[in-house]
């Protein structure tokens, strides 16, 4: 390596800490605001005394209780929503792809109001149990997805990958309505809270059962970061470097799909951070993917917090479902992507 393409990576590599630091500054600000914002009005220093153990009942139980754990869920599920869409427009090499967007969310949805129908609840299926639900739903569609993209002898084509998963999120959702409308009541208001993208596991209990799959699979994407870079170079490429193409790009899908579906199982079908999130880590960090997926979990775990302190705080006591307010951010987004895109 030559010395000033040495020391152009070390300027690189500063910027991207840089931006880094600044990305969990903001996120930590907004921590803060989020803790202090809600229909109940709590100073400050009754919040520092209550995170310590040293607030009040009251204090104790609109904080620890009530808005602690739904922003600590919001940030993971904003955090592994991003790191799928960063690793889905990785190895596909399309600045398009989202598990959203590909009908891996949805494939998720449908197995969870699959069993809502058969097996009516009064309030949720168990916090441990939906996670996998969702698993099963999005493995399979993701696999349904990849095999209709896929021809023996010219690959994965990156349209043909969004077109597929297009058509396939279309009758996932038509199959949806259909179950949806034979749902009593109370059920339905359950189905139709979580397709919106509220975060309704708000209790510690889906934190906990949230919290390994974001503490395995993120990590295990990091390590990834270096096959990812070889996978986006395209598939001869990868081939020519002497990269087990097929099978990295399985495992990768593999560890999209796992937080997508754990996400979506906790928080809905929340769309567009997939898709936003790695976009705006590319022009904070770069291409590199050693930079551009913690940029992204970073950036994604700060858009799904605003979005739903903006939510459950713009009408209260009333509250618009954080998806709703992610996608009138994440759609014209889209939209200009879309404009800008070749395909």
């Amino acid at each position: 390596m030559q010395p000033h393409q040495a020391l152009s990576e070390k300027a690189r590599s500063r910027r991207a800490v840089l931006v880094m630091s600044a990305l969990g500054a903001f996120l930590l600000v907004m921590f803060i605001v989020a803790i202090n914002s809600g229909e109940i009005r709590l100073g400050p220093w009754q919040v520092i005394k209550t995170l310590f153990g040293f607030g009040d009942a009251r204090q104790r139980l609109v904080i620890i209780d009530f808005r602690l754990p739904r922003i600590v869920i919001s940030m993971l599920i904003g955090a592994c929503f991003a790191v799928s869409g960063c690793i889905l427009q990785g190895i596909t090499r399309n600045a398009l792809a989202d598990s959203g967007i590909l009908g891996i969310n949805a494939g998720a949805g449908l197995v969870v109001v699959l069993y809502v129908y058969l097996f009516p609840l009064k309030t949720s299926a168990s916090p441990f149990m939906m996670p996998f639900l969702a698993l099963f739903g999005a493995g399979v569609t993701a696999l349904l997805i990849y095999m209709l993209a896929f021809k023996r002898h010219q690959g994965l084509s990156p349209i043909r990958l969004l077109l597929v998963g297009i058509g396939v999120q279309a009758g996932i959702s038509a199959a949806m309505i259909i179950l949806t409308i034979r749902l009593d009541p109370n059920q339905f208001q359950f189905v139709q809270v979580w397709i919106a993208g509220s975060i309704w596991g708000t209790k510690w209990d889906f934190v906990f059962a949230h919290l390994p799959w974001f503490l395995i699979l993120v990590p295990l994407a990091f390590s990834k970061a270096k096959t990812l870079n070889i996978l986006s170079l395209g598939e001869q490429t990868a081939t020519g470097l002497g990269a087990p193409v097929e099978k990295d790009r399985l495992i990768m899908l593999a560890v999209a799909v796992g937080l997508a579906a754990s996400s979506v199982a906790v928080g809905g079908g929340i769309g567009f951070v997939g898709l936003v999130a790695p976009h705006l880590a590319r022009r904070l960090v770069g291409p590199q993917h050693q930079f551009s997926l913690p940029a992204s979990a970073l950036i994604g775990a700060l858009l799904v917090l605003v979005a739903d302190t903006i939510g459950r705080t713009i009408s209260a006591p009333s509250e618009i479902a954080t998806g709703i307010v992610v996608a009138v951010i994440g759609a014209p987004y889209f939209l200009y992507l879309l404009s800008r895109s070749r395909v």
